[in-house]
């Protein structure tokens, strides 16, 4: 039998006054590889960090046998790792983005050499080498906990799956895909079950007003009758009465001894009114001629051109550091060498969050923008999963995925007719990317975006911008098209 390495006992998280999660007994074994997955909010990093030791407001027990090596999220790193795989991972002397950031935090990481490693999200802003690194070297720990959205990943690493679901911890065998099957089979079940229940809540409801119907019809005395027939007719009646009540009562009992099962949540439909974004009419939008840009004495872009046709959904890639939020912040900002037409109104989703204002609620931020109806704004909300009295959070108290959300669905209720989003997909749980996907197919406007994340790209780019060389090279077709066009896998771009 295998090694435990890690037992956590009675576990209770709050969060404030309300309970983020709890839970009686997790074991890690050694060889286990477990992937751990929830909606934003749901505490999967706030679990890593307990299980790790780095977060002590608990009840419960930890037992640790064995050395941890963690591979944060957030926050920055000093350079304290082998020489060999800062090296392997490109780290550069200076750290100027977020994907060289993520470099250096495996790379030391990884320097630790512990049996069991813990990695929150880190293939965030990652290029597709660092990822396709990342994925090699991952398949040689022997003791993994993984947060991850990219399904990818956690079909091709995970042994086990957590999901942290209305606070309780949820264990599933298998990948990704495995899990998925099986929540699609208990999500049918759900509503199997629900339908059932309201046909036959449905069914009782009918037979008890039919029966206080024919109950009313009792009472009216045939005309004609004599006295003695009458106090015949009464008394009978009063009988026949009785029992069809005894028969609705009875029914009314069944009612509320069915066992009540919920609808399962269906996703809200949502009617945008794009007149009010004041739609592009001409072919090319915004283009750029002999484009240049460095920094800090190291050349980004030299007479690099490009043109973005009206309506197109752009994915723009290259390794970290090429260039690609240099891109979008110098169209952003009007270089000189860049046209957009009069009409083009930006939103832009930039990784920092700065749409938002800290001490509004989330409805006074999304209406702050917003040109759709009320309505339609907390349809769009409720689409990314932040439903009812959800909106009216106070900004300040929201995790960084419901903060991502909120900023998307500012920029999709707004008048922006060509939308900028930079590694949008960093923070959000599955459930939400994929939410976001079906909102950005349906959106009429211009979508140029950042992104490492295979499953989004794939299905939202009709165009890709590739920066390689200082140039912007590009491919008329999707992310599928481009990798067979150019015999690679995704992971090896």
């Amino acid at each position: 039998m295998s090694k435990i390495l890690l037992e956590a006992l009675n576990i209770k998280k709050n969060y404030g006054d309300d309970l983020l999660f709890s839970f009686d007994n997790l074991r890690i074994y050694q060889g286990n590889k477990i992937g751990i997955i929830g909606m934003n909010g749901s505490g999967k990093s706030t679990l890593l960090n307990i299980l790790a030791g780095e977060d002590d407001d608990f009840s419960g027990n930890i037992r640790r046998y064995s050395g941890i090596s963690f591979i944060h999220q957030l926050g920055s790193d000093e350079k304290s790792g082998e020489q060999r795989l800062l090296k392997m991972f490109s780290v550069p002397d200076e750290i100027h983005s977020g994907g060289e950031e993520m470099r250096l935090k495996i790379a030391n990481a990884f320097s630790e050499n512990n049996p069991v490693l813990f990695a929150d999200e880190p293939n965030t802003n990652l290029d597709y080498d660092g990822i396709s690194l990342l994925t090699t070297i991952l398949k040689k720990v022997e003791t993994l906990l993984l947060i991850s959205h990219d399904i990818n990943l956690l079909d091709t690493l995970c042994t086990h799956i957590i999901e942290i679901d209305s606070g309780k911890l949820n264990f599933f065998e298998g990948n990704y895909s495995e899990y998925k099957i099986q929540k699609d089979s208990e999500y049918q079940r759900s509503w199997d079950e629900y339908e059932k229940y309201s046909a036959e809540k449905a069914h009782l409801n009918q037979a008890i007003s039919e029966r206080k119907q024919k109950s009313k019809s009792l009472n009216k005395t045939p005309k004609r009758m004599g006295n003695s027939e009458a106090r015949l007719h009464k008394r009978s009646t009063t009988e026949r009465a009785a029992k069809l009540s005894s028969a609705a009562k009875n029914m009314q009992t069944r009612i509320e001894k069915l066992e009540v099962k919920d609808k399962p949540f269906e996703s809200a439909s949502v009617k945008m009114d794009f007149s009010l974004i004041s739609p592009l009419e001409n072919k090319v939008v915004i283009s750029g001629e002999n484009l240049n840009f460095s920094y800090k004495n190291k050349e980004i872009f030299n007479d690099a051109s490009f043109q973005v046709i009206n309506g197109d959904k752009i994915a723009i890639i290259g390794n970290n550091g090429t260039g690609k939020t240099t891109l979008l912040n110098e169209i952003f900002n009007k270089n000189e060498a860049v046209y957009a037409v009069p009409k083009v109104k930006i939103g832009y989703f930039k990784q920092n969050l700065s749409l938002l204002d800290e001490k509004k609620t989330v409805l006074e931020n999304l209406m702050s923008m917003s040109v759709q109806n009320e309505n339609t704004a907390r349809t769009i909300l409720a689409r990314l999963l932040i439903r009812r009295d959800e909106v009216f959070k106070k900004v300040s108290i929201l995790s960084g995925g419901e903060r991502v959300k909120l900023s998307l669905a500012m920029l999709l209720c707004s008048d922006a007719n060509v939308l900028f989003l930079d590694e949008v997909t960093n923070y959000l749980d599955i459930i939400s990317m994929n939410a976001l996907v079906e909102l950005i197919i349906e959106y009429r406007g211009t979508v140029l975006f950042v992104s490492h994340d295979k499953n989004f790209t794939e299905k939202i780019a009709n165009k890709i911008f590739i920066i390689k060389d200082k140039k912007i090279e590009i491919f008329n077709g999707g992310f599928d098209e481009f990798n067979e066009k150019n015999h690679k896998k995704m992971t090896e771009i």
